[in-house]
């Protein structure tokens, strides 16, 4: 028989969590591939997956409709479907209301919500249980009317011919028609056992005790229209397609409006815009403006104003000028942020004469798309900045972006392992056998290493179902810091919802979503590094008499580039990781546009495409540099004929392939997601075919193409380089002028980078910096710096474990009536608990009032709270005869209670037994020739394992005498995990590596010598 045609009305995707089994991408692309004429994604009070299920419908013959499950809690289940733009405002409101009426991740509607917000311009489908409520349908067909349908979903269970004749009988009574719909859950049935899975977890039991929870079979996923003609009657099928007809909507419709009211009375936009800029360009040129300067400007302003971007910027603006009025440290990132009109707005502080950056790249006549701009802000105040964003512009007007939360092995692994009924020590045994550095992989080896057979039926099918589950959505969360803000309600865009957080909401889709509807987004992030800079530019100026602000800092200064190109930069923003250290003394950065080079060449995209060592090799004129053509040098000379930046990427597929720059911006998107949808597809052809007729030979386009292919793992854009490449130079500065104030920044600025404050700590030693201990006469909360000239740090009381930072403030403020005499006077005056008194004790700080460590614990533990007669009497106790602690003692205790010490580094009492076993220090290390062999020793200070690095783990230790660099093989790291991964006394044996000034050390065997430490805590810092 012919097969129908068909649209599916009511389908779900994993973003209806736990429920759905199939990506919102592979059931459009199924009922595609079916030949449905619609297919309606209806996630329950949802439309997080909407955008994705858009983009995979684009140029497809069957078409998306947009719609939602709800169940009222007091009514019936239904289906809205939006026929058009009000429909859809409609039903964003509906779901938002519901969203907003309860805690995270639930919602809450009623009849009287359904009454209240009215969706008059949707289509209902009423969705009746096996035995349908009358009153329910009379109820909806007041709402409805003639937009209400009956859908009739069958199960497959020998009782649908009796279904279709109840359910048409109810609708003959009613009024209404009744279609055909799946309640599709699945786009192909092989999903149903992780459907069946997922309902177990969903419903927090095993398995085997969910019952008539599960579904009857694996029906409810997309068929074949032939076995929808010979399980419905031709009418229901056909209902399906007047519905489709109907719901014209589509979220290319979306339009964005900025906000209005920046502007004041008798100014435009424009105008408004042009006076902020030129009270900007006064500020910062006060002798007057280069011409070259004005006539940027006023392109930029008139392209700004051309397309109508103008509320944007104000927006930016006025978040950095309230930011600025509070002292609150920013930066802009982007190409826009990085325009000249930026810089005088005060958004960014990188002088755009500096750098030739492509302001089109997100400003452009061709795309009718808002531009991008990033504004970091200090990481402990930018809840200030998200509070007045939502005082300003309101809840319904302002919200963040949510983030998809994904399955990874380890959650899959634990959920699917107690939906099977493996015990708890079984499934957490399985997923604590897969590390942070394994990716989205689950290795059988780590399933043995955890004592599991993985040939075990029940191990073999969990590991198999986790497999499937990775990628799943699981929850949404907030993102760090996207907002977005409209100029009405929020809720006619998108659905909006509660955050975990309080006085946080979220809408429902990500920033991938936004980007690929090309709606307008802020990024309010957080930068530690901004709060660090901040407060060392305070300490600074405190030291000097006078403010000092990042553009105090002086340019280019000699002695801040060759600190750097020694690698001499723990501590300087994203120059002290491993990558970067090992790049700084080839790179040799002797300017600021260097920097630029820098932190952008130490990405996956330059790594991936194979960029680094060309770079190299011509900087250090090794290998010529050679042009294809004129164009192309122009676009590359800058980089000695190597793409380094995004932006080059997309101006050589203009200048070499003849795209336009509409299809540049086009091809950075593809190169964005390609990892996430599989390929470039068509540019690929259209790169090399273009570049082929344009005369350039097949390596040039075929090696720009795999360099694409690289910057779809992470391309870095010039305009981010440059503005984190100041970060790096102010960061630089401070270290190399100011180490004292730097080290007391960061230490107050914790945690954030590479380093924890042990390394800091033993860094500004080593540059002459006079460290003091923690103590409660001298300490304050934060570290301090004492003295003038070339102070000395102070450590502050946050660096002690257990005592809570109203403690620490106590103690600052009641010190000010006078130095503390004796322990039960602190005690008593800064209203100290025992715990707190001991916590000080351990870790040293009462060594002024009370002696050792053993005295101290002794005075702590004998304070009393005074009684009401007699509060002002002191019971003087004899002074114990308790030793001093030795110096391994005083170490560990440091460490224990500090993270830190003072003393001899722990390695210095241990040098002598290592010292018999062949053990190099760091220093002795660094006298050996390339290609020796050598064994070390160190604290594991940090595990790094770089997606773009092949499986390579790099690893720092630290001995008393310095830095030991360890490049660990993925073979090697395989045979030697266990201790690679929990070593806290790492030693190595390898062969010593040498290219310059950078030394490493190849690992080929690894122990772990923990023990030898005893008691003494330390931890690493391991990343991706």
């Amino acid at each position: 028989m012919t097969a129908p045609d068909y649209a599916e009305l009511h389908a779900l995707s994993n973003f209806t969590f736990l429920r759905g089994a199939s990506h919102p991408e592979e059931l459009v692309e199924r009922a595609d591939e079916l030949g449905y004429r619609a297919l309606a994604l209806t996630d329950e009070c949802s439309l997080a997956g909407v955008v994705r299920a858009h983009v995979a419908a684009r140029g497809r013959a069957c078409r998306l409709i947009l719609g939602a499950e709800l169940a009222l809690s007091d009514g019936p289940r239904l289906a809205l479907l939006a026929t058009d733009r009000g429909g859809y405002g409609e039903l964003c409101r509906l779901l938002t209301r519901g969203r907003r009426a309860a805690p995270k991740g639930s919602y809450l509607l009623t009849r009287a919500d359904l009454e209240a917000e009215a969706p008059a311009r949707c289509v209902a489908l009423w969705l009746p249980a096996d035995v349908p409520e009358a009153g329910h349908g009379h109820w909806l067909r007041e709402r409805f009317g003639a937009a209400l349908r009956i859908a009739v979903e069958l199960r497959v269970d020998g009782r649908d011919r009796a279904r279709i004749q109840t359910l048409g009988r109810l609708g003959v009574a009613l009024g209404v028609a009744c279609l055909a719909s799946g309640d599709v859950h699945l786009h192909r049935h092989q999903r149903r056992r992780l459907q069946d899975v997922l309902t177990a977890v969903r419903l927090g039991v095993p398995l085997d005790t969910a019952g008539l929870a599960l579904q009857a079979n694996g029906e409810r996923h997309l068929h074949e229209r032939a076995l929808l003609a010979r399980r419905y009657p031709p009418a229901l099928l056909a209902a399906t397609l007047e519905v489709a007809e109907r719901c014209t909507f589509s979220l290319e419709e979306l339009r964005y409006e900025y906000p209005e009211e920046l502007v004041p009375a008798g100014h435009t936009p424009t105008s408004w815009l042009a006076a902020l800029t030129q009270l900007g360009l006064s500020r910062r040129w006060p002798q007057g403006a280069p011409e070259a300067v004005r006539s940027l400007i006023a392109r930029e302003l008139g392209l700004i104003a051309e397309l109508g971007y103008e509320p944007f910027f104000l927006t930016v603006e006025d978040l950095v000028s309230y930011a600025r009025g509070r002292g609150i440290l920013c930066q802009g990132r982007g190409s826009a942020a990085n325009s000249a009109v930026c810089y005088c707005l005060g958004i960014t502080e990188v002088d755009p004469t500096r750098m030739s950056l492509l302001f089109e790249r997100f400003v452009s006549r061709e795309r009718n798309e808002p531009p991008d701009i990033d504004v970091d802000f200090e990481h402990e105040r930018r809840e200030e900045v998200i509070q007045y964003l939502y005082s300003k512009y309101g809840r319904h007007r302002a919200a963040l972006v949510a983030t998809v939360i994904c399955y990874r092995p380890r959650s899959a692994l634990r959920d699917v392992g107690r939906a099977l009924g493996l015990d708890r020590l079984t499934v957490e045994s399985l997923s604590r056998s897969m590390q942070w550095w394994d990716g989205n992989r689950i290795d059988e080896a780590r399933v043995r290493e955890a004592g599991l057979d993985p040939a075990n039926p029940l191990v073999a099918r969990t590991l198999e179902l986790a497999r499937e589950l990775i990628g799943f959505p699981r929850h949404l969360s907030q993102h760090v810091g996207g907002f977005v803000i409209a100029r009405h309600s929020l809720a006619e865009l998108v659905p909006v919802e509660n955050a975990s957080m309080p006085e946080r909401t979220v809408i429902q889709w990500d920033k991938d979503d936004l980007d690929d509807l090309g709606l307008l987004k802020v990024d309010v992030l957080a930068l530690g590094m901004l709060t660090a800079i901040r407060r060392a530019l305070d300490f600074v100026g405190r030291l000097r008499g006078r403010t000092l602000t990042m553009a105090d800092v002086p340019a280019e200064d000699p002695l801040t580039y060759a600190m750097i190109s020694r690698a001499d930069t723990i501590g300087v923003f994203q120059i002290e990781s491993r990558a970067q250290m090992a790049m700084l003394p080839r790179l040799r950065p002797a300017n600021y546009y260097d920097l630029v080079i820098e932190v952008a060449i130490i990405r996956p995209g330059p790594i991936q495409g194979g960029m680094v060592h060309p770079y190299l090799r011509r900087r250090n004129g090794e290998e010529r540099v050679t042009y294809p053509s004129q164009e192309v040098q122009a676009v590359l000379e800058r980089t000695l004929g190597v793409p380094i930046f995004q932006e080059q990427v997309m101006q050589l597929a203009v200048v070499a392939a003849g795209f336009t720059a509409g299809e540049a911006d086009s091809l950075r998107r593809a190169m964005a997601a390609w990892k996430r949808r599989g390929g470039l597809g068509h540019f690929e052809q259209r790169l090399v075919g273009g570049m082929l007729a344009r005369g350039y030979s097949e390596h040039f386009a075929t090696a720009l193409y795999s360099q694409m292919l690289g910057f779809g793992e992470y391309g870095f854009p010039q305009s981010h380089a440059a503005s984190f490449a100041l970060l790096v130079y102010v960061s630089a500065w401070l270290k190399c002028h100011e180490p004292a104030a730097f080290t007391a920044a960061l230490l107050n600025s914790q945690p954030m980078g590479f380093y924890a404050p042990a390394q800091l700590v033993c860094d500004a030693r080593e540059h002459g910096v006079p460290v003091r201990p923690v103590d409660v006469n001298q300490s304050d909360w934060d570290a301090t710096l004492e003295g003038e000239g070339a102070p000395a740090l102070r450590l502050g009381l946050r660096q002690v474990k257990g005592l809570a930072r109203a403690a620490g403030e106590r103690i600052e403020t009641a010190r000010r009536a006078g130095p503390y005499a004796c322990v039960p006077s602190l005690a008593e005056r800064a209203c100290l608990a025992r715990r707190e008194l001991w916590a000080l004790a351990a870790a040293g700080a009462l060594a002024t009032l009370a002696g050792h460590r053993h005295l101290a614990a002794w005075e702590a533990g004998g304070v009393e709270q005074p009684t009401p007669l007699l509060r002002h009497a002191r019971l003087r106790d004899a002074v114990p005869l308790l030793r001093a602690p030795g110096e391994g003692e005083n170490i560990v205790a440091d460490y224990r209670a500090l993270g830190l010490t003072l003393g001899r580094h722990p390695l210095a009492l241990l040098r002598e037994r290592l010292a018999t076993r062949g053990v190099l220090s760091a220093a002795e290390l660094r006298l050996c020739p390339g290609g020796a062999s050598a064994r070390v020793a160190g604290l594991v200070l940090v595990r790094q394992r770089p997606g773009t690095a092949s499986g390579v783990t790099f690893v720092t230790l630290e001995d008393e005498t310095g830095i030991v660099n360890l490049i660990v093989w993925k073979a090697v790291a395989e045979r030697w995990r266990r201790p690679l991964l929990d070593a806290r006394l790492l030693v190595a044996e390898g062969r010593v590596q040498r290219e310059g000034e950078v030394l490493h050390l190849i690992a080929g065997r690894l122990a772990d010598q923990s023990r030898l430490l005893g008691g003494l805590l330390s931890s690493s810092r391991d990343f991706h």
